[in-house]
């Protein structure tokens, strides 16, 4: 069974990771020919219409990463200072859905963005400023910093790059895309730990 749910995740042709599109959308990309060169797995095989001519019916192959013609110059220019939209979805994906003062894993309906310094003592609501924390962790804390709540914070916040951003982004990343995203990461992006122990067997 097809998922068309899936996600195609679309570079420049340099392989620069840019975002994750449709499947309808990749199909307009091959069909504009803006498709340079394909990567990862086959996604889908969509069937167009018969040709009066040949009587052979179209039929474009959708692949998991496609390359598309052009650089995205503008990200590489503004690249060392990039910063992306902050939102709780990707927050909490970039700590594993983990409470980084308890350090308990959690559903998304129980977790709630966290101001390291808070926003009374004049923290400012940014990446390098957020954590995610359960409700009654947030709530212990109240507007306090951790130092004044006694608490530990477990790990430090950091500014995703634009790659990462896109792993943040993604609703279900297949192996494939995952290992290409992962070859664009800081080496010492803490999202290598996080993955790895992410998909790790549960014991």
């Amino acid at each position: 069974m097809i998922d068309l749910n899936q996600q195609v995740l679309r570079t420049d042709v340099a392989g620069m990771p840019i975002e994750w599109v449709g499947y309808q959308d990749a199909v307009r990309l091959y069909h504009l020919q803006q498709v340079a060169y394909t990567c990862g797995t086959l996604l889908y095989r969509v069937h167009g219409g018969i040709s009066a001519s040949t009587g052979q019916r179209s039929a474009i192959d959708v692949n998991s990463i496609i390359a598309t013609c052009g650089r995205n110059h503008a990200l590489s220019k503004f690249r060392d200072y990039y910063s992306p939209p902050l939102n709780n979805p990707a927050l909490f994906k970039r700590d594993s859905h983990v409470c980084l003062y308890c350090g308990e894993r959690f559903r998304h309906a129980e977790l709630s963005r966290d101001h390291v310094t808070p926003v009374t003592q004049g923290g400012v609501d940014t990446w390098s400023n957020v954590v995610t924390a359960c409700r009654r962790c947030n709530n212990h804390k109240a507007g306090r910093t951790p130092e004044q709540a006694g608490m530990q914070l477990l790990a430090v916040p950091f500014v995703p790059t634009h790659a990462e951003y896109i792993y943040l982004q993604g609703r279900r990343v297949l192996a494939d895309q995952m290992e290409f995203l992962r070859a664009h990461f800081p080496r010492s992006s803490p999202l290598h730990d996080r993955i790895a122990l992410s998909v790790s067997p549960q014991t």
